[in-house]
């Protein structure tokens, strides 16, 4: 298996390879999907003018994780984190970490010096929390029964250098 190519541009097949993606984790609600593969279609529609950036990982024609992200409006250096997400039989083999290293330095270049990233509190999100704090993140808010009653938002941060 080679590694995966990376690019930050999205072509035309790309949403419905997004949304096939994300419904195979198993992780995210219809509801989630559909946020994810607007994300997309915002971003194949507008290009640069979209306020959504990408990070796609593929191997042989086939989408295999990608990495939203886009500046926050009314602050002077704050990006989110929308979506990182990996095929399941590519996790726990550093692609996550390979496009948020990708993302941070796009971020970066474009004067970012914070990123937030959100998740829920569930027992199932356990993996993606622990990755946050593996990559550099801090707890920075913590909202109980956001979601739905038992189910809380964490918000992370992570600083990243300016240079």
């Amino acid at each position: 298996m080679q590694p995966p190519d990376f690019r930050n541009y999205l072509v035309d097949g790309d949403p419905d390879q997004i949304e096939a993606l994300v419904r195979a984790t198993g992780f995210f609600s219809l509801e989630e999907t559909g946020i994810a593969r607007e994300l997309a279609d915002d971003a194949l529609a507008h290009g640069e003018s979209s306020h959504y950036r990408f990070i796609l990982a593929e191997e042989e024609n086939q989408l295999r994780g990608y990495a939203s992200f886009g500046r926050i409006p009314g602050t002077r250096s704050g990006w989110d984190l929308y979506w990182i997400v990996v095929a399941p039989e590519f996790q726990s083999q550093s692609l996550g970490r390979r496009m948020l290293t990708l993302a941070e330095a796009r971020i970066q270049s474009a004067g970012g010096d914070r990123l937030y990233a959100e998740t829920s509190t569930r027992p199932q999100y356990a993996p993606t929390r622990s990755f946050y704090y593996r990559c550099g993140f801090h707890q920075a808010a913590m909202f109980p029964d956001f979601y739905s009653p038992g189910d809380g938002k964490i918000v992370y941060l992570k600083l990243l250098p300016v240079g």
